[in-house]
């Protein structure tokens, strides 16, 4: 696949190329899907309000759904981080970690758990706050902008610490934690099953066997006149 007599220097660009998207401006954004989790140690704001160091390794054996948030006390960001707050019951019976992370300190975080949701803060929240505050997370999942702020990133990864979905907001758009429930519910329907889930799928909904003749069987179903 790759030239014997290139450096290393020079294959590992070639790898890096294999799984990078360039846009027509020439700004290359990493496709981390299939890919092992740059791993991380950072401190966090834990849900009893105590500072920790956590590391993503910390999770191996777990879901984890990975999310960044641009700034504390902003607009759209609380809003995000309650919500998955709120549902931190239903994701933790699918047995997935929510971890969250800002280019914030942990000293931040905290004064942004203390002051109350009707103002503009996010009160106590049932997963960890992790400071960003090198960047260098945001950077190592490829979210930094220049401006020294994350994308709105949101990464599923498995229990082996693999990347299985991503998905990157601009900063105005915030995400649905409705829809991060259901790719996780198909990723694990997937892996129980070996049955794949097609568009729109929600739990319960027929899915496909993967295979020419097997999936006839959904494409009959599902299209018949």
């Amino acid at each position: 696949m790759f030239n014997v007599s290139l450096d290393v220097r020079a294959i590992k660009q070639e790898i890096n190329q294999l799984f990078s998207l360039t846009t027509e401006n020439g700004v290359t954004m990493s496709v981390l899907v299939q890919q092992q989790a740059p791993e991380f140690t950072a401190q966090a704001v834990m849900p009893d309000g105590q500072f920790k160091e956590v590391s993503l390794s910390d999770y191996r054996g777990k879901y984890v759904m990975l999310f960044f948030w641009p700034l504390d006390f902003t607009f759209v960001c609380p809003t995000e981080i309650i919500a998955f707050s709120d549902r931190a019951a239903d994701f933790e019976k699918l047995g997935v970690q929510i971890l969250g992370v800002s280019v914030d300190s942990h000293y931040t975080h905290f004064a942004w758990t203390n002051t109350p949701r009707t103002e503009g803060g996010i009160g106590k929240t049932d997963y960890p706050l992790i400071a960003d505050l090198n960047k260098q997370i945001a950077r190592d999942y490829d979210v930094l902008l220049d401006a020294g702020i994350a994308l709105r990133g949101l990464f599923l990864i498995d229990k082996d610490g693999v990347v299985r979905h991503q998905v990157v907001n601009d900063l105005p758009l915030g995400r649905n934690v409705e829809e991060a429930l259901r790719v996780i519910k198909a990723l694990q329907h997937f892996e129980q099953h070996g049955e794949v889930c097609p568009a729109n799928w929600q739990e319960g909904d027929r899915t496909i066997k993967p295979g020419v003749a097997e999936s006839k069987e959904f494409f009959s179903a599902e299209y018949k006149a």
